[in-house]
């Protein structure tokens, strides 16, 4: 991308040419998004930040002084607009809690993972960015466009504020702390070391510096952790070519569909940009029609969350669930019992104004306590059963990180857990839900056990494992899965194995609600392996539960679903 071959097209957008800006922006975009999208990690803010620069950049055209110097000027930008974003946080004392990190955009690094389709050290490479502080990770942003070519190393000290001299000791201690984070990944991943799978039973599954600097000090005490750091390849070889990160299409939509940021940033420059901002809304004229500004597009452009229009006057529509949900809902247990049975909440007969109905969606799963192992399980309601399609034919086992299975149709599914605690214990990061269109319910749980139940026979272990010998530990709040998961489908889904930490398979099948049936009413039998008896969750109609970690939309890491992700009101569509 050489700045001289774009001098034209920079003086004819300085003298108001409207297509030639329109070819800047488009130009030059993915080079800002992928510094802006690496130096805060896939964060939240990514969107915000990217649109802020271009648009300054567009404001500010003018004053440009050297056309040919567009490209130190734009970057320069870009990380003023990441430190003043980070600044302003830090003001504002707004640390970034787990509930906001769960819910932030897709993380950078898997986004770079699934979309240039990497493996083995280059995949390594990435992930560890994870590990790195924020100086650090503003540092590589630009220095992994210095060794892919897209900028020069003046360019990168000057974006900085520093001399040449100063960027290249910065750059070599950050590659001294890049490798220690390669180190941790390639342990956590490939280590079978004890002592590091006891050191991870704490560990929530999230990179922090707290939690970066523990493992470094197992690895340098640990002779077998220890050769997780040999023989790496430099990642000036492994990055040379990369190729950028696509931008998602729509990715300037959501924000110019909202109103964007050219009135906040009083965009001087707002008749020159007017042709820019029409071909980014005509790239979705069609499906914006009639919607209103909610509508989203996802990464692939196959894929559109549509929300109802609203006439104006129309009270708000009953509310969904939410990523704080109020105590009673935290802890409101499941419910079963027949499809007549009214909800505990339901309106009394004589109430002269009776609530409104719950959404789709209001009902999360919450985790909740075993019941009695004698106790017969109420009655699973009918829906109907047409049968699904799943692409993983008949029966589809996950077994690796980033497997999954899509179901299509009407009908339920089985998702059979196998925990695997002996192999490797610690935190696990549960699979998720993605690309939700329709609805999707958790009816029941059978397997005859839920997973932390003693095995008969077996002293202190259970199916997650033991005490003495490495447990499985769940995330906060999740709930407790038992060995089959029933789930009742109407419309698509994909189901994701996120295995990190903690291993794991999945088996999912699409099962007959009359097999479900069967394997609830199993009772206790200690010399089968049989526990109790199973639980229908089902209440029949939209206040039955839905699970936890499913979303409509398609994040880049399926890993970062939130535990009670927010299912949009109205309808969706493919």
């Amino acid at each position: 991308m050489d700045v001289r071959e774009w001098r034209a097209v920079v003086e004819a957008a300085q003298g108001g040419d409207r297509q030639a800006l329109d070819e800047l922006v488009e130009g030059w975009l993915p080079l800002v998004y992928n510094i802006v999208g690496r130096a805060l990690n896939g964060h939240a803010d990514v969107d915000d930040v990217v649109q802020e620069t271009m648009l300054r950049a567009v404001h500010h055209l003018p004053a440009l002084r050297d056309p040919e110097g567009f490209r130190s000027w734009l970057v320069a930008i870009a990380m003023r607009q990441v430190r003043e974003r980070l600044r302003r946080r830090a003001r504002a004392e707004e640390p970034v809690t787990p509930a906001e990190a769960e819910a932030a955009a897709e993380d950078f690094a898997e986004l770079a993972v699934v979309r240039l389709e990497l493996d083995g050290e280059r995949r390594e490479v990435v992930e560890a960015v994870r590990w790195l502080d924020g100086p650090d990770r503003e540092l590589l942003s630009l220095w992994w466009q210095e060794v892919g070519g897209r900028l020069t190393r003046s360019e990168v000290a000057g974006a900085l504020g520093i001399s040449r001299r100063h960027a290249a000791v910065r750059v070599q201690r950050m590659k001294g702390r890049l490798e220690t984070a390669r180190g941790i990944v390639r342990a956590l991943e490939r280590s079978r070391c004890r002592e590091l799978a006891k050191l991870t039973g704490g560990w929530e599954g999230r990179p922090s510096s707290v939690w970066r600097k523990r493992f470094a000090r197992h690895l340098r005490g640990c002779r077998w952790c220890g050769r997780a750091r040999e023989g790496f390849v430099p990642p000036e070889r492994l990055l040379v070519g990369l190729a950028l990160v696509p931008v998602p299409v729509g990715f300037t939509v959501a924000s110019l569909l909202g109103g964007g940021k050219a009135a906040a940033v009083g965009l001087g420059a707002a008749a020159a940009s007017a042709s820019w901002s029409a071909k980014v809304l005509a790239a979705v004229g069609k499906p914006v029609a009639g919607l209103t500004a909610g509508a989203s597009l996802v990464a692939g452009g196959a894929y559109v969350i549509y929300e109802r229009t609203v006439p104006h006057g129309t009270p708000p529509p009953p509310a969904t669930a939410s990523a704080n949900p109020s105590p009673t809902a935290r802890s409101a247990p499941s419910v079963t019992g027949s499809p007549t049975t009214p909800p505990r909440d339901a309106p009394s007969p004589t109430a002269e104004k009776p609530r409104a109905r719950a959404a789709y969606g209001s009902v999360v799963d919450a985790a909740d306590r075993a019941p009695d192992p004698g106790r017969r399980p109420g009655a699973l309601p009918r829906r109907a059963d047409r049968g699904l399609t799943s692409s993983g034919g008949g029966k589809a086992v996950l077994t690796h990180r980033g497997e999954s299975v899509s179901l299509r149709g009407t009908g339920y599914v089985r998702v059979r857990w196998q925990i695997l605690p002996d192999q490797r214990p610690g935190s696990l990061v549960m699979p998720t839900w993605t690309r939700l269109h329709g609805k999707l319910f958790h009816v029941a749980s059978g397997g005859g056990r839920r997973m932390d139940d003693r095995r008969p026979g077996a002293g202190d272990r259970t199916w997650m494992g033991s005490p003495s010998g490495g447990l499985t530990q769940l995330p906060r709040g999740a709930q407790q899965m038992w060995q089959n998961e029933y789930f009742w489908l109407d419309g698509g889904v994909t189901l994701h194995l996120n295995e990190s930490g903690a291993d794991y398979n999945l088996i999912v099948e699409p099962m007959r609600r009359e097999d479900i049936r069967a394997d609830l009413g199993t009772g206790p039998d200690p010399a089968q392996g049989v526990v109790r008896y199973g639980l229908v969750r089902d209440t029949g109609n939209d206040r039955a539960p839905v699970p936890q970690y499913v979303t409509r939309s398609s994040p880049g890491d399926p890993a970062t679903v939130p535990q009670r992700s927010r299912l949009r009101w109205g309808v969706s569509s493919k």
